[in-house]
């Protein structure tokens, strides 16, 4: 009898062993730590003919240029030429603001770029810039946030969702409470500062219509920057290759294009040469977003038993006159807890400052320390332990949608982290545990955040040596998302892991959404095992060797990303904080910090274990050392480099471990997975806070919990 099962084509072994879930070291770790791996600025071979330009930054608040002098600059050896907002090409109409350099003389914030010099190499273009001379009328500025500023205004909306909510009477519920809490907590502006500072390379390829755009950018998405050059050039999309295969960390700050880009094509065009153009990072604080300064006001009222009755969470931020950026702290409160009667609003005001973005959690890092700093206080008002207050208003669903949770452990991540942690033999009162001028303390706080997911497409290839061919835009920055993609298309396809070639990082590859949000692997993954089952598919019922191109499948997930999930998806964890306080000095040092979370399917443990000890450690820096400062008579960041804002270092941090509960949620992805790169810093700052709390007795409310800080309020 003969069969009737396809045969299967003699390329698809028998399955190998699974390769996610797997510790796979990251592919290209030995690129990276040989220099092989190249980024923006680092081609292979630089062109002869490259340039190098260097930009000047405005020294005044608020004004106008007024004239540019660039004599002394083009006089120097080398300096090939001086744009200025008279010389510079002219843009199209930019959707993003920022993005609208060199194109008029309005200067709306100090910092912002008046000029950039271009010359035959990097020291000579730094010293062209340093002798352009440039005049200005001032303006009246103001960049101070403050309390009831009157500028205050509420916006549209608040990371996509309406700036007010509001369920019940949270005013009226809040005055009738057994228990209350009322107060107030401040987060300063914070900067992004990725070791690889912005940088691109620009070159111009043919003349008129025929003229096509190369960049290589630091970027966390090459596709948004293609669309953007596009449009600012009046070019078509497809005359315009932008490659960004390995990027230095961004921190959200990469997650839009930025002025240096298009600053970079602009010299291209202008010199008719290849040009570098890499931010000096005292740049940094101003031209690429930073973290926006918050006033929040959280109130709790509860029953004596601990229920919340209301909840309210009113933030104020500022944003810059040049584009609006809502920091939508308040949000999360629309998540974490269940209360009968809950206000979330939100406020901004435009003041002289640059303009605000992204920062790793944007909204659940600053609103996550303020919510979670009130349970504390809350708990301590009932003489209650601060886990039980959180398991205790555990929602059945979630609290502002009521939509049921896709799946949601927190409570389970507060459990095992308090076993893992010894919460049981913690003393609840404050200030007890000290060693001569050391007080000890520790401190717990929740965290959250949103799985968010976006179209991709991807393309597999069968290769006639066995090999495959996996190709999608995505952008690797330093997350190890180039790992993990390949995992995913090995399991896909049954293939050893070392069979698969992963391609990311241009324009060049078929579409796939920027790294943000913690929803690349998500976006990425999806269309990526989509692919390869498709291709796996074709080679199971294909009978005959291959064709000369091999054999291809692609996929597309459009329709299904963009549906609305009839569930609420998020992440959940727990942060257990230990702190030391020296009460000589006022310094806090952190001995023991423990996270443990629940998001999902994990499918890389070294990758996650990476990427969440990292957003700890970028929250012990919130607490503890970062911090800038707007100076009111100037307008500028006063630190603005890494001599002057503090981040943490290897000594800062003793112990600090990471780990997940197991978690199956069918709602999400072909996966199962769901982000973890924001997660690890959205509740530390709260957990050591609140550690410090229970060390010295005292509660602060502003960060950083700095000894010029904590020591007046020791003595």
């Amino acid at each position: 009898m003969t069969s009737t099962r396809p045969r299967t084509h003699p390329r698809v072994p028998a399955a190998p062993a699974p390769a996610l879930g797997t510790a796979t070291e990251r592919l290209e770790g030995r690129d990276k730590v040989t220099g092989a791996a190249r980024y923006a600025t680092e081609l292979a071979r630089t062109p002869p003919d490259c340039a190098y330009a260097w930009p000047v930054p405005a020294t005044i608040a608020r004004g106008r240029v007024t004239a540019v002098d660039t004599a002394a600059a083009l006089a120097l050896p080398g300096t090939l030429a001086v744009l200025t907002p008279d010389t510079a090409p002219r843009l199209g109409e930019a959707d993003d603001p920022t993005l609208a350099v060199l194109q008029d003389a309005t200067v709306p914030h100090r910092g912002w770029y008046v000029a950039l010099a271009v010359a035959e190499t990097l020291e000579d273009a730094r010293a062209a810039a340093a002798a352009v001379h440039v005049t200005y009328a001032t303006e009246p500025h103001d960049v101070t946030l403050t309390p009831g500023h009157p500028d205050a205004y509420r916006p549209e909306e608040a990371g996509g969702q309406p700036a007010r909510r509001e369920r019940g009477d949270a005013e009226e519920a809040f005055a009738a409470a057994p228990v209350r809490v009322d107060a107030t907590y401040r987060v300063p502006p914070l900067h992004n500062h990725p070791m690889e500072p912005h940088a691109a390379y620009a070159r111009w390829d043919g003349e008129g219509a025929g003229a096509h755009l190369t960049v290589y950018d630091s970027s966390q998405g090459a596709n948004p920057v293609r669309t953007a050059l596009a449009r600012l050039f009046r070019l078509p999309k497809d005359r315009v290759t932008v490659v960004s295969e390995h990027v230095g960390g961004g921190f959200g700050s990469k997650g839009t294009p930025r002025p240096h880009v298009v600053l970079a094509a602009m010299a291209a065009r202008h010199t008719g040469r290849p040009v570098k153009l890499a931010l000096p990072r005292k740049d940094l604080a101003t031209v690429v977003g930073h973290r926006a300064p918050t006033i929040q006001r959280v109130r709790l009222g509860a029953d004596r038993d601990g229920t919340l009755i209301s909840l309210s969470h009113e933030v104020t931020a500022h944003t810059s006159r040049v584009k609006e950026f809502v920091e939508y702290g308040a949000v999360p409160a629309r998540v974490m807890y269940a209360s009968r009667h809950s206000l979330t609003d939100h406020h901004v005001v435009r003041l002289d400052v640059p303009s605000p973005s992204w920062m790793r959690a944007p909204g659940e890092a600053p609103g996550m320390y303020a919510l979670e700093s009130a349970m504390d206080e809350l708990a301590g008002a009932l003489g209650l332990d601060p886990v039980e207050l959180r398991l205790r208003n555990e929602p059945a669903t979630e609290p502002d949608s009521g939509l049921p949770f896709s799946s949601r452990n927190l409570v389970a991540c507060l459990r095992e982290g308090a076993r893992r942690f010894g919460w049981s033999d913690r003393d609840p009162r404050p200030g007890v545990r000290r060693e001569g001028t050391l007080l000890t303390g520790t401190g717990v706080a929740a965290a959250t955040y949103p799985v968010l997911v976006s179209p991709s497409t991807a393309t597999a290839t069968a290769r006639h040596d066995g090999g495959y061919d996996v190709r999608v835009n995505a952008t690797d920055i330093g997350t190890g998302a180039r790992t993990v993609l390949a995992q995913i298309a090995a399991d896909a396809l049954g293939a050893p892991l070392a069979s698969v070639h992963i391609g990311i990082g241009s324009t060049r590859l078929p579409y796939a959404p920027l790294a943000g949000g913690s929803s690349g692997t998500a976006s990425w993954g999806w269309a990526v095992h989509r692919a390869c089952t498709r291709l796996a598919e074709r080679l199971a019922h294909r009978v005959g060797p291959l064709p000369a191109e091999g054999l291809s499948a692609s996929a597309d997930t459009t329709e299904e990303a963009e549906e609305t999930p009839p569930f609420a998806r998020h992440a959940f964890g727990a942060h257990f904080a230990e702190v030391q306080v020296d009460t000589g000095t006022g310094e806090v040092r952190v001995r023991r910090l423990l996270g443990v979370y629940a998001a999902g399917r994990i499918l890389n443990p070294r990758t996650a274990r990476s990427q969440l000890v990292g957003g700890m450690v970028m929250g012990l820096g919130m607490a503890l050392t970062e911090h800038s400062t707007v100076d009111p008579a100037f307008g500028d960041f006063a630190e603005r480099d890494l001599a002057s804002y503090h981040v943490p270092s290897h000594a800062d941090v003793p112990d600090i471990d990471a780990h997940w509960v197991e978690e199956h949620d069918t709602h999400l992805n072909p996966m199962g997975s769901k982000g973890i790169g924001e997660i690890g810093i959205v509740g530390t700052p709260a957990a050591i806070g609140n550690a410090l709390h229970h060390a010295t007795g005292v509660r602060f409310r502003e960060l950083p919990l700095t000894p010029d800080r904590v020591l007046p309020a020791l003595a």
